[in-house]
């Protein structure tokens, strides 16, 4: 069965919403913890529209699970990480205008760059992984990077609509995994994932862990976030 870390993000959305203490993200993983999550992720972002600087290293000292701290590799970013030292840095696109992370970092595009900061960050001792799309020379491009772990967006597969895009979505996927193992990769997934479409996912062999966020933390708001998280682990056990 793969591992689940949670991403707190939404959390901390609703708090900057009304611009007050609550609800805390660091409370939210705590109760993920104690839900069962095997990791906490969470996404420093440059304009700081949720997760704060105060949140992240406050969950640095208080999070017992593996610390998952998504990033850009924007300078100011990379050195804040290189402070905190999380366990895990995962580079990431980032765009202001977005919603949230739509896609896969470029890294054939940003080669030198990333090839950089994967060095400067393992230099702090973080495990570094790309975030990307299951395409092989991005692949195999993080891996020559110094990446130890691929995570692979499973957004494909999340939007798909018909039965042709979802074919091809999880095929994808399953190519994805098998080249990053081949190359000596962990091979994580994550994006869009729900209660409801996490099944045929967790299904293929080879992913490590899932990272899921906003579908944990909404059914978390009905539930419970103990709940929510012990609810996903389920699905994973059961189709894993």
């Amino acid at each position: 069965m793969a591992l689940l870390g949670i991403n707190i993000d939404h959390v901390a959305t609703v708090r900057q919403a009304r611009g007050t203490d609550e609800p805390d993200p660091v409370w939210a993983a705590s109760e993920a913890e104690l839900g069962g999550a095997d990791g906490i992720t969470f996404h420093l972002r440059e304009d700081r529209r949720h997760v704060q600087d105060r949140d992240a290293r406050v969950l640095r000292e208080t999070v017992s699970v593996k610390l998952n701290m998504e990033m850009a590799i924007a300078p100011a970013i990379v050195a804040f990480a290189q402070e905190l030292r999380p366990d895990q840095a995962t580079l990431v696109p980032e765009r202001r205008e977005e919603l949230t992370t739509e896609g896969g970092l470029d890294v054939l595009r940003h080669r030198d760059s990333i090839q950089r900061v994967v060095s400067e960050l393992r230099g702090a001792g973080c495990t570094v992984s790309a975030f990307i799309e299951p395409i092989e020379d991005q692949i195999r491009a993080a891996a020559d990077c110094g990446c130890a772990i691929v995570e692979l967006w499973t957004g494909g597969w999340a939007h798909a609509g018909t039965a042709d895009e979802k074919e091809k979505a999880i095929s994808a996927l399953a190519n994805g995994i098998e080249i990053g193992r081949s190359l000596g990769l962990a091979v994580d997934g994550g994006h869009g994932l729900t209660y409801r479409n996490v099944a045929a996912v967790a299904g293929l062999k080879g992913f490590r862990e899932f990272n899921i966020g906003h579908s944990v933390v909404s059914r978390a708001v009905f539930v419970g976030m103990r709940a929510a998280v012990g609810q996903m682990k389920s699905l994973l056990e059961k189709h894993g």
